[in-house]
């Protein structure tokens, strides 16, 4: 593919790449936004330009919870089916973002090295969504859920899910768009899509929780505005449904969990009905909210023609995203990082939290910065009961501390959970707390799990998240 990238597009790059490597030497960050934002003033567009150059297009992923980790599992399969992937393993999902990470994969005249092999998966910000697929012109755009979160930053689903609609309705008939028929806000979008639609699914109910969750937030049919009903409920509004009133249901699955495996402290265990045929699949983390990002991103897989052995061999070398379900070893006591961001994501996190075997040692951190969104009070939405009389250590950290030990305290976890405010001094306490060779559950909404990372992985001697692909 013949790309012609002017001087202009050049000295942006150029340019580019210095902001970024003056950043990680003074630690600053990992060059992974500042950079996009610099060349995109230098040279408006160049992230169009670059991504031309992509000889097999680009994938887009976005929703509410698991962009991360169905983006990393989608890179996995690129790899395993021969591609070379360009991705944003860092997170930064905004256009700056993904024009940086296209600018670290160029040389300094903005050319991809073997164009021919790379395909771009870039995982996406909801509101981005839009601006990103005008830039990239996707062939494969995944859509993971839509719940209530940021309300101060993106009102609610419904203004999400109006947003999404525009952008669908403007993408050509060759884009691939693929949703999850469980999250009836999702499957909805199906009705703008004007090309291919790949649905994905669970359909072993054997998973299904008793009742709807407080954090089902789309429970009403935007066609005619009855309340959905249910045959199983998965997690929030995510499940089996129907609308009594006009009768729009969950589509049928193009790619469907028939079976799904959840024993404590294995991984989770997946077998798949696909139009590549039946296989199962083995990933190394746990809870029902990961088993959608794996259909998720199967069926991207599925949409690119790769082959089945390609995607189990993608998915069995998948390793947990920085603060994604990420273990360490720090002072001989097993830590893992659970990124925790809207009442949906977190009760699941906790749902998972309490099947797991052996004491339940706890330090919640609680942020208000503008990425985490400014209203705290979603915490009460949050179902932490389920934990109740499991903890043995229970600590609340964060700027918003004391807000979160009140919730933890109304929730019967703890009549006092101890509050430091500052995140490394709740860490230390944390691990000094927790008896050697035992688990440490460090939850943290999404500021506070960059702090508790960085920390965690000079303790343990692990490199900055950036570095690691």
């Amino acid at each position: 593919m013949s790309v012609v990238l002017g001087l202009r597009t050049a000295a942006a790059v150029t340019t580019a790449k210095a902001v970024a490597a003056l950043s990680r030497r003074l630690g600053f960050g990992g060059g992974t936004a500042l950079p996009g934002l610099v060349a995109d003033a230098l040279a408006p567009g160049l992230a169009s330009r670059l991504a031309a150059q992509l000889g097999h297009g680009c994938i887009l992923i976005t929703g509410t919870n698991g962009k991360t980790t169905s983006a990393r599992l989608v890179r996995n399969i690129a790899q395993a089916a021969g591609y070379r992937p360009v991705h944003n393993h860092s997170g930064s999902n905004l256009m700056r973002g993904i024009t940086a990470c296209l600018i670290e994969a160029t040389d300094v005249r903005g050319r991809l090295p073997q164009p021919e092999r790379c395909l771009g998966v870039f995982e996406v910000d909801e509101a981005t969504l839009p601006e990103a697929a005008a830039a990239l012109s996707p062939r494969v755009v995944a859509f993971t859920n839509l719940f209530r979160d940021q309300l101060d930053r993106y009102g609610e689903v419904d203004s999400v899910a109006a947003l999404w609609r525009r952008a669908l309705a403007a993408f050509p008939p060759s884009t691939t768009v693929v949703l999850n028929a469980d999250d009836p806000a999702v499957a909805s979008l199906a009705d703008a899509c004007r090309g291919p639609v790949l649905f994905y699914a669970v359909g072993d109910t054997s998973c299904a929780v008793e009742q709807i969750e407080h954090a089902a937030d789309a429970r009403w049919c935007p066609a005619c505005g009855r309340e959905y009903s249910y045959s199983a409920v998965f997690y929030g509004h995510v499940g089996h449904w129907v609308c009594p009133g006009c009768g729009r249901t969950r589509p049928a699955a193009d790619v469907e969990a028939t079976a799904v495996e959840q024993s404590p402290g294995h991984p989770l265990g997946l077998s798949l009905s696909t139009p590549s045929g039946q296989f199962d699949l083995s990933l190394p983390l746990m809870g029902l909210y990961n088993a959608y990002n794996a259909l998720a991103a199967v069926s991207v897989g599925i949409a690119l023609d790769v082959p089945a052995e390609a995607i189990q061999s993608g998915v069995a070398s998948f390793t947990a995203a920085f603060g994604r379900q990420e273990r360490m070893t720090v002072r001989g006591r097993d830590v893992q990082t659970i990124l925790a961001k809207n009442p949906a994501g977190l009760n699941q996190v906790l749902r998972a939290i309490s099947a797991e075997k052996g004491p339940k040692n706890l330090l919640f951190l609680l942020n208000d910065d503008i990425a985490d969104g400014r209203d705290v009070s979603w915490i009460w939405d949050v179902d932490f009961e389920m934990l109740a009389g499991q903890g043995v250590l229970v600590l609340a950290s964060g700027r918003r501390a004391a807000d979160m030990a009140l919730r933890l305290k109304y929730a019967d976890i703890d009549a006092n959970p101890p509050i430091e405010e500052d995140t490394e001094a709740a860490l230390e306490a944390a691990l000094a707390l927790t008896p050697e060779g035992e688990r440490l559950y460090v939850i943290p909404t999404y500021t506070a799990m960059l702090q508790v990372r960085k920390l965690l992985a000079r303790w343990s001697q692990r490199p900055p998240f950036w570095e690691e692909a």
